[in-house]
C-alpha cells in the first residue's frame, strides 16, 4: 500500500473485523484488496457516503472472483487518517456494518 495523499502520510488502520476478514482470504485475493486500498488511499472520497446511522461508513464496490465485494472504511480528512472497518460480500454488509463496527 502506498500510503501517499498529496504527498502526505496517510495513517491506514485496519479493524480486528477487516483483519478477520482478510486472514481467511487466499494470498492472490489478499493481493488485490491491497490495490482496492491503494486506490482507496489515492482518492479517499471514491467510495460511497453512506446515510443515517451509517453516515461515517463510505463504502467502495470493485469485484473480486466474479462476485461484488464491498468494503466499508471511515476517512477522516483532517487527521489523514483511514479506518479500514469492514471487507465482505454485498448480501447484508449493511445490515452486519449497523450491528458491528463502529468507526475508532
Amino acid at each position: 500500500m502506498s500510503g501517499e495523499q498529496n504527498a502526505q502520510h496517510v495513517n491506514v488502520y485496519e479493524s480486528p473485523v477487516f483483519k478477520k476478514a482478510l486472514d481467511k482470504l487466499p494470498d492472490e485475493d489478499v493481493v488485490i484488496i491491497e490495490d482496492e486500498i491503494d486506490t482507496i488511499i489515492d482518492d479517499p472520497e471514491i467510495g460511497e457516503q453512506k446515510k443515517g446511522d451509517l453516515s461515517y461508513l463510505r463504502v467502495h464496490k470493485f469485484s473480486l472472483n466474479g462476485q461484488q465485494v464491498l468494503l466499508g472504511y471511515n476517512w477522516q480528512k483532517e487527521l489523514i487518517t483511514l479506518h479500514l472497518l469492514n471487507i465482505g460480500p454485498h448480501e447484508n454488509f449493511m445490515r452486519k456494518q449497523k450491528n458491528g463496527a463502529r468507526p475508532i
